[in-house]
């Protein structure tokens, strides 16, 4: 049977955007699911590799911990019977990513809120309440000028 396409540590850095250096740490610290190939001792990845590392990335991105995704690589290697495990590890993370997505909406409004007051103060040529000496009712402190 035919050994599938292998890729070069440098291809693969070049097709998913992480560093050598990276990937090196990735396997390092046992985030892949299925060890990395070798062939005459240079690691060779395949396709599998590549879609478990676009996984990786994505948990990363979304905010789960080296940990938790090295957990998850674990699982994953230990089998199916491990199923049930790997699903309450992402209803954890879910969740924990339901309540991030929750607080960064609070902040976008609070954001938009102030945009939109700095825009309306803007267009009508007044200046920042917040500021000292702004207020129309404050006098600009001594020395200043």
């Amino acid at each position: 049977m035919p050994h599938p396409p292998s890729l070069t540590i440098g291809q693969v850095a070049e097709r998913t955007g992480l560093s050598v250096h990276t990937l090196r740490f990735y396997e390092k610290e046992g985030l892949f699911a299925f060890p990395v190939r070798r062939v005459h001792g240079n690691r060779v990845y395949g396709e599998k590799d590549l879609e478990w590392l676009h996984l990786c990335t994505r948990l990363r991105a979304s905010g789960m911990p080296l940990p938790a995704i090295r957990e998850y690589a674990t699982l994953v290697r230990e089998g199916p019977t491990t199923l049930r495990a790997r699903l309450a590890l992402l209803h954890t993370h879910q969740q924990r990513l339901a309540a991030r997505i929750e607080e960064l909406s609070s902040c976008s409004a609070l954001i938009s809120h102030k945009v939109a007051l700095y825009e309306e103060q803007i267009s009508g040529g007044g200046d920042d309440p917040l500021l000292p000496g702004s207020l129309p009712h404050q006098e600009e402190p001594p020395g200043r000028g």
